[in-house]
């Protein structure tokens, strides 16, 4: 793999040496990014369930994604590539992370799943003219500058009829108390400085930056019990949530746009 020079405007140099020093651990799901790996089995569930109803696929399948083609931005070590893969999908994960690649392609190499893995960003594969039939973007708005730049490249990368998965964290003083105050600095389940308040996204932000192609189809919050590490899905969306989005030339109806979060995740 060729390295290439990660300049886009929405790179944020500080948040990438951050993930560089941990990207050795993303496999240990005793480690760092254990919370990743929990929320990573109750995501799949969702994001299976919403492209199964977007594309008329049947979610009880052993591979209901089959030949779907699905783009993984910021995969990070490959925990979500690697579940979309086992589910039918052609998977391709990006990162703008050199160690986070290698990582990943490694993994995928012991796991016998082909994902391809690439150094690049939603800007430079905007670029390219590539397009998707889904693109998840799972905790990663929280972590880029510019938002609005970063997430008109990412519609760009989703095709016609095709949709957009984002999880990420409210800008809200209770997300502040329990995701940033209480989850790293008191439990310490994520390292102090994973997150910080002013890159915390707003529903409204991202349906804005994604602009009027992009019709929200179905949104829910997510919440998780600190006693057992359990995740939930949660009428409120204060603090974690998860946003779907389906580009509108793609025959959105009046019922899967108003859908409601325990209807998408039946």
């Amino acid at each position: 793999m060729t390295a290439i020079h990660l300049s886009a405007p929405d790179i944020d140099p500080d948040e990438v040496a951050y993930f560089e020093k941990l990207a050795h651990r993303w496999w240990d799901d005793q480690g760092p990014f254990w919370p990743l790996h929990k929320l990573n089995r109750f995501r799949v569930d969702y994001i299976r369930a919403q492209l199964c109803r977007v594309f008329a696929r049947d979610a009880r399948a052993e591979r209901p994604l089959e030949g779907l083609e699905i783009l993984d931005i910021g995969c990070g070590g490959g925990i979500l590539s690697e579940s979309m893969a086992r589910l039918g999908a052609r998977v391709t994960g990006t990162e703008i992370t050199e160690k986070n690649i290698r990582v990943s392609q490694i993994h995928a190499g012991w796991s016998g799943l082909d994902v391809t893995y690439r150094l690049v960003t939603a800007h430079d594969l905007a670029r390219e003219g590539k397009t998707f039939d889904a693109v998840l973007n799972m905790e990663v708005v929280e972590h880029v500058d510019h938002l609005p730049d970063f997430l008109a490249d990412c519609a760009r990368l989703v095709r016609p009829g095709g949709v957009m998965v984002v999880a990420t964290i409210n800008r809200t003083p209770l997300a502040w108390v329990t995701a940033i105050f209480g989850a790293e600095r008191i439990l310490g389940w994520l390292p102090k400085g994973t997150h910080h308040y002013r890159k915390l996204v707003k529903p409204d932000e991202l349906t804005d930056g994604l602009g009027a192609e992009m019709v929200p189809v179905d949104r829910t919050g997510v919440r998780v019990n600190p006693f057992n590490r359990v995740f939930k899905f949660s009428s409120s969306m204060a603090v974690n949530y998860m946003m779907v989005f389906r580009r509108a030339n793609g025959s959105v109806t009046a019922d899967q746009a108003s859908s409601t979060p325990a209807e998408a995740s039946v």
